[in-house]
């Protein structure tokens, strides 16, 4: 017995041992490449008048689709934000979704909104529309209003799709605060580009504690408390030093829901947004790739590294656990669903690269590290490991982990240097010596629950309570508690 268990420790030490080596020569390697992109980028830009693109009559037309449920405390400022960005030929779709609180009276007072008669091509399906609003004032013409029976953010987005006739559409999250010369930004690339560009992203930052004005960003703060300040770097180093080397590369996964520009043909011929994941706007963008090659369109996926959108991150454990748990459930069911691509060659850098990377580093990751940790445990209680070795390991996941986070800390100094405050760089330099630590392992602990609940059929998504952007908590303002995607049975994968 004692032979096996050493054999078995054996093989379980070098495992462990190569996958951590691969991963954190991965995550090195795309950092690199990331670091060159971003320099290229910044050198690129530094000769463009964004001015030409507002000013040609080429300018493609963009909806700005914003599924909304229950968004009464932000949404008049919100829509504000959305109606001052600098773009000549856009619209923006406000689609509620069923809300149960004042959404729409707020709008309909706050925009002078009056019920229209509007047809609409219903190329996908959706909920039924109760009602297509637009507004008597010529200072809002811009904006259109949907209201519809609740169907979840999915389906919210596919009337969007339906009822936009642009060339483009810009799916964002409603809470969010849109930069004003994000749009012109995020469609240089399908202007520019020579092969069709199908979807572009862009950088998604963190607005706790920011000061934030008739739906415009004033001024830049770091977070006060820990858990937004921890998911700062958190974004810096998932958008910074990760996208922008898959964008190099055309492998990109996935374009952040809460700020996403795609071509409308190709969302709506690769069929919408599926009702079948939480993960929608990942699943969406995989799909389309997956149509590009099935029908031999040669394609883009762009990633744009200027910051573009800010939002507010959860301030607590309970609500932030629920929207990592989504999150896992979301990368979990995408792989499953389009699991034919794995190492097929038919689908290029997706089939080859993109898909097993994510299969390998970003799902199975928490649980190698979890398993791997328990087992390290029992060996060393058993006797077939020392203790030594154990924290030898533990200490050099670490000091790989800290070294990312400062990394990514220096990527935001050296390019947009958001953060002005040099207390803040210091404020961020020990909340990243002190990330692995308590936060890391939430992350596992949240990834394998919502593994768990994929398995076992579980949707319950629950409530994602918001303080409102641009307010601090001193001011003890109401705020409004709404599911971020309302319950609904999926059918979840069956184990392989």
């Amino acid at each position: 017995m004692d032979k096996y268990l050493e054999l078995i420790g054996d093989f379980f030490d070098s495992f462990i041992f190569y996958y951590a080596i691969s991963l954190c020569f991965s995550y090195f390697t795309l950092a690199i490449v990331s670091a060159f992109e971003m320099r290229h980028y910044m050198k690129k830009n530094s000769f463009i008048d964004y001015r030409t693109i507002l000013s040609s009559h080429l300018q493609p037309s963009i909806s700005l689709i914003a599924p909304a449920y229950n968004e009464g405390a932000n949404i008049v400022e919100n829509v504000r934000s959305l109606l001052s960005i600098h773009y000549g030929n856009y619209e923006v779709i406000i689609v509620n979704d069923g809300s149960k609180d004042d959404s729409i009276a707020v709008l309909v007072q706050n925009y002078e909104l009056e019920k229209v008669d509007y047809a609409i091509n219903e190329q996908l399906h959706t909920k039924p529309v109760r009602g297509v609003y637009k507004s008597k004032n010529s200072a809002f013409s811009k904006l259109l209003v949907v209201d519809k029976e609740n169907g979840g953010k999915a389906d919210a987005l596919n009337v969007g799709l339906n009822i936009s006739q642009s060339d483009l559409v810009a799916c964002v999250d409603v809470d969010c605060v849109i930069e004003q010369d994000a749009l012109v930004k995020m469609v240089k690339p399908f202007i520019e580009e020579e092969t069709r560009v199908i979807a572009t992203g862009g950088v998604v930052r963190i607005a706790n504690s920011c000061e934030i004005e008739n739906g415009k960003l004033i001024k830049v703060n770091l977070p006060d408390e820990l858990l937004p300040r921890v998911q700062v770097i958190e974004y810096i180093r998932a958008f910074l030093m990760g996208r922008m080397a898959w964008s190099k590369l055309n492998g990109l996964l996935l374009i952040s829901g809460a700020f996403g520009l795609f071509d409308r043909d190709i969302a709506i011929k690769s069929g919408g947004y599926n009702h079948k994941t939480v993960g929608e706007d990942m699943e969406l963008v995989v799909r389309m790739r997956i149509w590009c090659h099935e029908n031999d369109l040669k394609y883009r996926v762009v990633y744009i590294p200027d910051p573009l959108c800010w939002t507010e991150a959860p301030n607590n454990t309970k609500i932030l656990g629920r929207q990592r748990n989504r999150w896992a459930r979301g990368t979990a069911e995408t792989l499953w669903f389009h699991r034919k691509i794995f190492l097929n060659p038919k689908y290029g850098k997706l089939g080859i690269l993109s898909y097993p990377f994510w299969l390998l580093y970003e799902w199975l990751a928490p649980f190698i590290e979890f398993f791997g940790v328990l087992f390290y445990i029992i060996l060393a209680i058993l006797g077939f490991s020392t203790w030594q070795f154990f924290f030898m390991i533990i200490s050099l996941i670490y000091a790989f982990a800290v070294m990312m986070s400062i990394s990514a800390i220096l990527f935001e100094e050296m390019s947009y240097h958001q953060y002005k405050n040099k207390r803040d760089m210091f404020r961020m330099m020990a909340t990243a010596l002190i990330e692995p630590i308590f936060y890391h392992p939430m992350t596992v602990k949240w990834s394998l629950e919502g593994n768990i609940d994929l398995l076992t059929g579980k949707k319950n998504w629950g409530e994602m309570t918001r303080q409102g952007l641009g307010k601090k908590k001193a001011k003890k303002e109401k705020t409004q508690a709404k599911p971020e995607e309302p319950d609904k049975e999926t059918p979840a994968p069956p184990s392989s």
